[in-house]
């Protein structure tokens, strides 16, 4: 019997390996650019994947899946919508109005749980509605500084609304895609109908991070051969990325096999409390009071979804 709480378990450890390889991608842009410090994870975490993979195989002696037609549908949306969402931050981030990207992406738990029952049948309670709005409002305002970052401001420095709306269209629609993508990897999983959860999560995984992979590297060998010659000169930092990159994967998946993505993703935000709190420890960054109400909120929006759950 898999324990009801093992998926948020596996949801924390996640978050914090996520947050330790965006530490290093961070490092790694300097160098090698934002696609090619995006690339890193696909890249090294391949071989990492596979190390899991064949581990898990060795240690169920679950024999490889042979998914089904169902399944390929599935895994190609949550593979290429992940691009995609990538592609449109990157895009937002190059706006005037950065803050207002960060606090719209944010909204990706709420499109899940719409897709999530849309395309999945995930059945989400007012409790856990309720939850996923409250940690959602914590994390957005967190994000943002002050309304005038929501909208924008005009030349004469009064708020508009207009001035906002290209990297808040552009957010949303990253939130949306990364969104899918949850739904699309967690639809993949299911529709293995594996006994062994763990086999069909790690397989789900090793087949999305090839795909990636390797459309990304034709990608930047097409477009852009000198970052991709800059990648593999930068192998050793890269490793830790890729491993940290392969285990907050391999987590993720395995949370999305137990339980329905709206919730992975919304107990994902405790992410932003361990980004909050490298902060304090390694920079000496002070939390502001609005920071404090935001995470104030993240808190008890988490602890209301794993009572509901």
């Amino acid at each position: 019997m898999t324990p009801s709480w093992l998926w948020a378990v596996f949801t924390v450890i996640a978050a914090f390996a996520q947050t330790l390889r965006n530490a290093m991608q961070r490092e790694l842009t300097g160098s090698l650019g934002t696609v090619g410090a995006t690339h890193v994870r696909f890249l090294f975490g391949l071989p990492f994947v596979l190390v899991f993979f064949a581990g898990v195989l060795l240690a169920t002696g679950t024999e490889v899946p042979r998914p089904g037609p169902v399944f390929w549908p599935w895994v190609i949306d949550g593979a290429f919508a992940q691009v995609a969402a990538t592609a449109l931050m990157l895009a937002a981030m190059g706006e005037r109005s950065f803050v207002v990207t960060i606090a719209y992406i944010k909204t990706e738990p709420v499109q899940v749980a719409i897709f999530g029952l849309l395309f999945l049948g995930d059945a989400v309670t007012w409790p856990m509605m309720t939850a996923i709005v409250i940690a959602t409002v914590g994390v957005v305002i967190m994000s943002t500084k002050s309304f005038s970052a929501l909208v924008g401001k005009r030349d004469d420095n009064r708020p508009s609304i207009a001035g906002g709306i290209r990297p808040t269209l552009l957010g949303l629609a990253a939130g949306g895609m990364f969104a899918l993508s949850a739904i699309g990897f967690r639809g993949a999983i299911l529709s293995l109908g594996l006994p062994n959860y763990v086999a069909a999560a790690t397989f789900t995984l090793a087949v999305g991070i090839a795909m990636q992979a390797v459309a990304l590297s034709l990608y930047l060998a097409l477009r852009d051969r000198p970052v991709l010659t800059a990648i593999m000169r930068a192998w050793k930092p890269s490793l830790f990325a890729g491993l940290m990159g392969a285990v907050a994967s391999q987590f993720w998946f395995l949370a999305f096999a137990l339980a329905t993505a709206a919730s992975v993703r919304t107990l994902a935000l405790v992410e932003v409390l361990f980004a909050q709190i490298i902060a304090r420890v390694a920079f000496g960054q002070r939390t502001s009071a609005r920071e404090a109400v935001g995470m104030g909120l993240v808190i008890c929006g988490v602890a209301l979804l794993i009572w509901a759950y």
